[in-house]
This record gives C-alpha cells, structure tokens and sequence, in this order.
C-alpha cells in the first residue's frame, strides 16, 4: 500500500515537474512575416527652362558722314530715351532685313531713306520714325516726322530775315513751278519782308524796275529740270535782278549750286540744313527735331504709330556774322508770335 502511494507521489512529482519545464521554455517559433512592397520608383520631370524675355532694343540710323556735332546730338538723344525706357540701344549707318531681330522695337532714321516702306512691315512689332525723309509716307507702324505743317511760317520768317540783313530789300527766291507749295512759298515769303519794311521801297530803283516795290524777286525752275542748270537759274536773279539775298527751296540745293551762290557771294537762307555749311548760310528754318522725337517717343514706345509728327519751328545753323545776336533774337521774337497766331502770314494753311 506504501509503495503504490510512493509510486503515485513519484509519478505526480515528475507530472508537476513537466508541465513546469514545458512552461517556463522559450518558443523557438518564427514569428509571422509581414510582406513587405518593393518601392515604385517616381520619375523627376527634368527641368523646363523657361526663356529669359530679350531686352527691347532701338535703333538710331544715321549716314556715316553726318557732321560729328549733330550726331552726337542724335545719339545722346536717343540713348537717353532708350536708357529710361529699359532698352538696349545700337546705332546703324544702314539698316536692313537683317537687323530687324524680334527684340526690336523702335527705329528712328535720318536720310538718306534705308528703305523704310520695305522694311517696317517686316517687323510688325517694332515702330518706325522718318524724319524729314522725303517721299516717306505714313502708315501702319511707320510714322513721319515731317519738314512742317506750315511752310507759310517758314516762307514768312524768311522773308523777314532776309528784309532785315539786306540792303534796299534786294531779296528774291528759287522756287519750284506750278506747284502749289511754290507758291504759298512767294506769298508767304512776300507777306514776311513786307511786315518788316512796310512798301519796301527802295533808295535807288534798277533800271529795269517800273512799279515799287520791285522785290521780293523770283525765278521758278521746272520739276523736270537738269540739276546741271540750277547755277543758270540763279544768274537770272543775281544777274539781272541784282538779288543779294536768297531763300532757296530745298529740292535745289544740290552742293554744286550751294557752292556756285556762295563763290557769287548771295546770301542763302533755306528750310534745307546741308551736311557742309559754306560762308554765305544765313540760317535755317527747321523743325524742332530733337522736341519732335521727344514728344513722339511715348508713342513709339506703347506701339502707336502710321501717323505725321509736327513740330515748332526754330532757327538753326545762324550765322553770327549775316544774322548778329541783336536781329537774331528779333526774328526768333517774331517766329514764336506767327507761331502763336499772333501774326498771320498772309496764307489759308
């Protein structure tokens, strides 16, 4: 009976035992895997370069050969307008199809014409400015700065001048025949020396003279007319008429005749600026350019165009020694009052 009950207590010993052992064991069980995604790779978009826009260029065309002083002028002008703008500026002596790059937008030209009516609706995006380029018309983004509006004013003021520097009024002009500025030239140029002399009668008349007053003297040349005869013309007022004094049309100032007046020793006041002023220029009525371009530059600018730019009028190239201070700053007095309205020139503009 003892050793069974020994044997049942040994048996529950190594029970109890076990289950201890089986307890207190480490699980070498692997714990469960988790899947895991391999990483999709995203593709960088390479690099989109974005173009920086050109900056906006101007154009100056000048002739090579202008006087150095006057294209100073040009140049100081427009770079000034170009620096304040945020625009490159260049200057060309031509211009041609080449330089009408996409960043171009404002040509300014002086003659001779580089073909602007060619060449300006080539570059839609840019605008041109003539100035007193002839036979230059206005339209699309071609815009003209003309001579004047009113060439009476500058036939008035010349007649003037020329009354006040000349003795016994002996005055005269080389106009263009049967045109209709030729005349409003006479008429107005009549009305100025008659403003300043009153009946402009003279101390000793030519003989040829039978009705006072005897000038202002004309000559009238045709449009077809050789350049070579111009010299011949003139002889008819120096010559026969004894002009000492000359407005000269622009259209006939060519170098050889400019030369021939000033060798004759004829006084020459014109609306004409030559390159090479001789001894005999007395002055030159003009547009303000520099105030034309100025003005028309904010236009230009913001892509206005197709249009004719005027300007006042003022005295350039005076000589001091035919047109003293004195009798300068008299006609610059008169010239603003025509100007003004305050003195009418005789002519319906």
């Amino acid at each position: 009976m003892e050793k069974k009950l020994m044997k049942k207590q040994i048996l529950l010993i190594l029970l109890v035992a076990f289950l201890l052992a089986g307890c207190g064991g480490k699980s070498t069980a692997e714990p469960p895997q988790v899947p895991t995604l391999a990483p999709t790779e995203t593709a960088i978009p390479a690099p989109t370069l974005i173009p920086t826009p050109e900056t906006p260029l101007a154009l100056l065309v000048i002739p090579a050969d202008m006087d150095q002083e006057i294209s100073d002028t040009y140049q100081s002008l427009v770079y000034n307008l170009a620096q304040n703008s945020g625009m490159r500026f260049q200057v060309r002596n031509t211009l041609t199809e080449a330089d009408l790059e996409p960043g171009l937008r404002v040509v300014i030209a002086l003659p001779p014409d580089p073909g602007l009516m060619a060449l300006a609706p080539l570059a839609p995006q840019a605008q041109f400015l003539a100035v007193n380029i002839p036979d230059v018309v206005a339209g699309g983004n071609l815009s003209v700065l003309a001579n004047t509006d009113r060439p009476d004013i500058a036939a008035f003021i010349s007649g003037y001048i020329a009354a006040m520097i000349t003795e016994d009024y002996r005055v005269g002009l080389m106009i263009p025949k049967d045109d209709p500025l030729g005349q409003t030239t006479l008429t107005a140029f009549r009305k100025g020396v008659e403003y300043y002399c009153g009946t402009c009668t003279a101390f000793i008349y030519p003989s040829w003279c039978t009705l006072a007053p005897c000038y202002p003297q004309y000559i009238e040349i045709p449009a077809d007319e050789d350049v070579a005869t111009y010299n011949a013309y003139s002889d008819f007022l120096i010559l026969q008429r004894q002009v000492e004094t000359i407005y000269l049309a622009p259209q006939f100032a060519t170098p050889e005749l400019l030369t021939y007046l000033s060798s004759s020793g004829i006084l020459v006041i014109s609306d004409y600026s030559p390159q090479k002023k001789l001894g005999n220029w007395v002055a030159t009525i003009q547009p303000d350019v520099i105030h034309a371009i100025e003005s028309a530059w904010t236009d230009l600018v913001a892509g206005k165009g197709g249009v004719n730019v005027f300007s006042p009028l003022i005295l350039t190239d005076i000589s001091s020694e035919h047109l003293p201070p004195g009798k300068e700053q008299v006609a610059q007095d008169v010239l603003a009052q025509l100007q003004s309205g305050y003195i009418l020139t005789g002519v319906n503009p």
